[in-house]
């Protein structure tokens, strides 16, 4: 019998995340899969030991996120990262390391990762990474990035140039006045919401700025973007 007039047809359930995992210790690979494959929206799809693995895992099994251990032998995690998100951009890196705070996170941010945890986060918040990383949005906490670049990340500027002197006009110059400001703000941990309030307009309007300045300075997400405003010169580490 055919279906009501007013009848829905069942909504289709989204396909699971598929995710590789990559990190040289086996028994971590086996508790991020238990992690993992216990949720209905993600399962695990393959295994790599080394970045080189990895690489190649990703090329064939065409994943949606990689949790990418950083310290691994061989190939490390920042290389394989880079030739991951080079030749396949649809595919999601999300980098873990050891260490909150190491020059290797933004190195594979600047790779291309499209965030950055810690080894040990939460089961909660490991699983909550690959789903915002997945949805195209930086899994790095705004606060912890600032940190992370302050520390790594220093901008060129010429010898005896006062840490307070403002940023050069020339930094990206292909952004609007309006864009720099919005970009700055991004880069001091604000969120699209919080730079709306402060600059009295709408989150719309924010968003469309962000989407914009993106396009024009070649960043993926908002991790890349920030690590654009400290190199050019827009911020400052410890700003």
């Amino acid at each position: 019998m055919g279906r009501g007039q007013g009848e829905q047809r069942p909504a289709e359930e989204p396909a699971p995340i598929r995710v590789l995992l990559a990190d040289d210790h086996a028994l971590v690979r086996r508790g991020f899969k238990l992690m993992l494959d216990a949720q209905p929206d993600l399962g695990v799809v393959g295994e790599a030991a080394d970045g080189e693995q990895a690489v190649e895992l990703a090329g064939r099994l065409r994943p949606d996120v990689v949790l990418m251990d950083l310290h691994m032998p061989g190939m490390d995690g920042v290389r394989a990262t880079e030739l991951i998100t080079a030749g396949l951009p649809q595919v999601r890196v999300l980098a873990l390391s050891t260490f909150d705070l190491d020059e290797n996170v933004v190195a594979a941010l600047r790779a291309g990762a499209a965030g950055f945890l810690p080894k040990d986060v939460s089961p909660e918040e490991l699983i909550e990474g690959v789903r915002v990383v997945h949805r195209g949005e930086s899994a790095v906490a705004p606060r912890l990035l600032t940190r992370l670049i302050s520390t790594f990340v220093r901008a060129a500027r010429p010898a005896g140039r006062p840490r307070t002197e403002p940023a050069r006009p020339e930094g990206l110059p292909e952004l609007t006045a309006r864009e720099r400001e919005i970009l700055v703000l991004i880069a001091r941990g604000r969120s699209n919401a919080e730079i709306a309030a402060e600059l009295a307009v709408s989150p719309s309007t924010v968003k469309n700025h962000v989407t914009s300045l993106f396009a024009k300075i070649g960043a993926r997400d908002r991790a890349q973007a920030v690590i654009a405003a400290y190199e050019a010169g827009l911020v400052r580490p410890g700003e």
